[in-house]
């Protein structure tokens, strides 16, 4: 008893960031010259066929969702994490803003030849999928919100139009197999990958 004590010993701490492991996403949006912009991000959470995302207003991404609704959710799996990574010092913005070429950004508008990824027509919507992402999920915008409390930030709810995977990961026909399917997470600012499965819900349908 007193070694679990020990272990679950709690000290309050003050961190930067609380990235505290999520999922990954390649948000591909519309540029003005109807080109493509990719954003890497991770601050994202899904209900039903709403995906809510969080971005900074002084992205590219931003910009673009303001100016047109839609969007895809290309989600990456643990092998693209060095592709990701690319993509990390660069913004779409031109100039780059000053908060962001404080903290080392770059402006580069060729998403796609930075980080080595294929561009591939979306169904629905004009912002193309990522051809290496096993999961690509075409979105329209419903709304965009930028709280009084935080006014760098948006929350910006969207709903799921087509969902695209990988056959590879398909599983009795419209469902993903979480055991070939694994996420790149991102945990205070590291990249890992899924670890083994330690059981299902009682609403699994697999």
């Amino acid at each position: 008893m007193k070694q679990l004590s020990e272990s679950c010993e709690t000290k309050i701490i003050h961190p930067k960031i609380l990235y505290y492991g999520t999922p990954v996403i390649l948000l591909t949006t519309l540029n003005e010259d109807e080109t493509v912009n990719i954003s890497p991000m991770s601050s994202s959470w899904a209900l039903g066929d709403i995906i809510v995302l969080g971005i900074g207003v002084g992205g590219k991404a931003y910009e673009n969702l303001i100016r047109h609704a839609e969007c895809v959710i290309n989600i990456p799996d643990p092998s693209l994490w060095e592709n990701v990574e690319r993509l990390a010092p660069f913004t779409g913005k031109d100039p780059v803003p000053e908060s962001k070429k404080l903290i080392g950004f770059t402006y580069k508008k060729e998403k796609f030849e930075v980080s080595n990824l294929t561009p591939t027509q979306s169904e629905s919507v004009k912002p193309t999928r990522i051809l290496e992402c096993p999961i690509q999920i075409e979105a329209k915008v419903l709304n965009i919100r930028v709280p009084d409390y935080q006014p760098g930030i948006a929350i910006v709810e969207t709903q799921s139009v087509h969902v695209h995977a990988h056959k590879n990961i398909i599983k009795q026909g419209n469902h993903i197999d979480p055991e070939k399917w694994s996420p790149l997470i991102y945990n205070f600012r590291h990249y890992f990958g899924l670890g083994n499965q330690l059981g299902k819900t009682f609403r699994a349908e697999t």
